[in-house]
């Protein structure tokens, strides 16, 4: 047999899942907070290989990305919010963005499983009620093999395993993890009027006054909360919301203190004539999904401190109008969550690799922005951001745009075009609350904020909230992904409407997680990181630098610098052991 047939069948016999020969799976641990702790002395340790139950799966961690999450971890450790028991006894083994292969079956899934099934796993898995995320409770992608039971096969949403076709690439499939994420920012739906059967709060400033105020759908017999809090309402506006509620048997109590409401959490609060005091008070009861909508006419006196941590996890969203119907505060300008086509898109931290899949999927969606601006304090990032998408930019017809808020006489030149005008969406990436207030300020009227960075729950910002009842714009934030999201992710890769494998910027064995970590920490590489458990021992290498090391594999490459999978499959050739 040839080397070239030798190497072939390797790679075949990869692919169609057989056991495992070794008795050990060698794992990357995590004891702790701090990067000293991940694994010992430096390296991956060895630990028994699961043994497999009749209704379990062994599977084959084929590529993992790393994420910043997995920095979280690696910074909080104990105190992360997903960890939920003794590091030093039981340690985590990161790893959530990750393809697998299924290589034995439990004697009782044999009628549903196979070895060479190929999955994506949707990370944030429920049991019981119980989070038990993959990569955080559960054993991660950052080791050889996997043990998948009925936690993940029958959690609390059905089954976390998603099947991934045959000829779709590894890196490709684990990276749809993150793309997903991308991807529903821009699928958000927002109620339209109060919550039915929720708890609704009327808030009304010192200076209120009857104004004919009114709801003029939300609050009748097709639709209407369980139960409505009052404070300081105008007279008549209170006597018909009395009335109201009286007709369709809501229960209504009377808050005298808008800082200790007696209910909550409340999913609407409506703000009228409000002070920036007031909606300080009383915004931090809004619960999950809530909405806050202020009705006024005069613009306020300072900012409103905002937490933008809580609009981003917990998904809070201001919407509101002048009057005098609060219905039309929702529903007049329904929140937007897609970006405006032909509008003005500006990218706030665009140069890491979350930030490049925005790029990425802005300049391929059907109905792109005309302009398009990317700021990032890194210039090689934005350099390589630059010449990675403009000419994919030039041949749409989209203006783009690379600004480094470090160089600050260019960026100020560069941004003073927009002064008047603003931008119509504003994605902000990077976590700084001094960068998302002043991304606020250079929203356009109708304009959209979405907080997508993953700033910590408590992170005020100061923001001049006027404009979302003066201008109509808007101020929303998204995190995480569902399984359809993900389901959607893969389908879109798959039919290749959109190429996670883009994002791929330095690929590296098992060996190399470590200094892959620390890349991640010291923004090393403008795209992800990508793990390869099963190859021989390779460090932590940029694509583009496969010239050097493997020219077989940089042959394959797209322009000399974007991964595909007919570089992946000759990279497997050659780098399996």
């Amino acid at each position: 047999m040839s080397t070239f047939d030798a190497v072939s069948d390797k790679l075949t016999e990869y692919r169609a899942g057989e056991a495992p020969e070794q008795d050990d799976n060698r794992v990357w641990p995590l004891y702790g907070a701090g990067l000293e702790n991940l694994g010992q002395d430096g390296k991956p340790i060895a630990i028994p290989l699961p043994q497999v139950g009749p209704d379990e799966l062994l599977v084959r961690h084929d590529a993992c990305g790393i994420c910043f999450s997995d920095i979280k971890v690696i910074r909080q450790g104990q105190e992360h919010a997903r960890i939920t028991r003794d590091m030093r006894k039981e340690p985590v083994v990161l790893g959530h963005e990750v393809s697998m292969t299924v290589v034995e079956v439990g004697e009782n899934l044999k009628d549903q499983y196979k070895p060479g099934d190929r999955y994506i796993i949707q990370a944030d898995i429920w049991t019981g009620g119980v989070n038990l995320a993959y990569g955080y409770m559960i054993q991660g992608g950052l080791s050889e093999y996997g043990l998948i039971d009925q936690r993940i096969l029958n959690g609390d949403h059905g089954n976390y395993l998603i099947p991934v076709k045959p000829e779709t690439g590894y890196a490709e499939s684990a990276l749809t993890e993150p793309w997903a994420c991308v991807t529903a920012a821009y699928e958000l739906k927002y109620r339209t009027g109060l919550k039915p059967g929720g708890t609704a709060w009327i808030v009304g400033g010192p200076d209120a006054t009857d104004r004919g105020y009114t709801i003029g759908a939300g609050f009748d017999a097709a639709a209407h909360p369980a139960r409505l809090l009052l404070t300081n309402v105008p007279p008549q506006f209170a006597a018909w919301l009395r009335e109201r509620a009286a007709t369709l048997g809501v229960e209504v109590l009377d808050v005298a203190d808008p800082a200790q409401p007696p209910v909550k959490p409340i999913d609407d609060i409506v703000f009228l004539a409000p002070t920036p005091e007031l909606i300080e008070a009383a915004s931090p009861f809004l619960a999950d999904y809530g909405v806050a909508a202020i009705i006024a006419e005069a613009p306020l006196p300072r900012p409103v401190n905002m937490d933008v941590g809580r609009v981003h996890y917990n998904r809070w969203v201001y919407v509101g109008g002048k009057g005098p119907d609060v219905a039309a505060a929702y529903s007049d300008t329904p929140v937007r969550s897609t970006l405006k086509p032909g509008g003005q898109t500006w990218f706030v931290g665009a140069g890491g690799p979350i930030g490049r899949m925005h790029v990425q999927r802005a300049l391929q969606v059907a109905e792109a922005p005309a302009v398009i601006v990317c700021t990032d304090v890194s210039d090689m990032r934005l350099n390589d951001l630059y010449e990675t998408f403009n000419p994919e930019a030039q041949a749409r017809g989209i203006e783009f745009i690379c600004l480094n808020p470090a160089q600050r006489e260019s960026y100020v030149e560069g941004m003073m075009r927009f002064k008047d005008g603003g931008f119509d969406d504003i994605i902000v990436l990077a976590p700084v609350a001094p960068v998302i207030a002043d991304a606020a300020t250079w929203l356009a009227a109708g304009g959209v904020m979405n907080v997508f960075a993953g700033v910590g729950r408590g992170t005020m910002v100061a923001i001049d909230l006027a404009t979302i009842y003066l201008r109509d714009a808007r101020i929303i934030g998204h995190t995480a992904s569902s399984i359809e999201d993900l389901r959607f992710m893969l389908f879109q890769a798959e039919s290749g409407t959109l190429s996670p494998n883009r994002s791929v910027a330095a690929i590296g064995s098992l060996e190399a997680v470590k200094d892959g970590m620390q890349s991640v920490i010291d923004t090393v590489y403008p795209g992800k990181v990508v793990i390869y458990p099963h190859i021989k021992e390779m460090p932590l290498t940029a694509v583009p630098d496969l010239e050097q090391t493997l020219p077989t594999v940089y042959a394959k490459l797209k322009d000399g610098r974007e991964w595909t999978n007919e570089a992946e499959a000759e990279f497997l050739k050659v780098m399996l052991k």
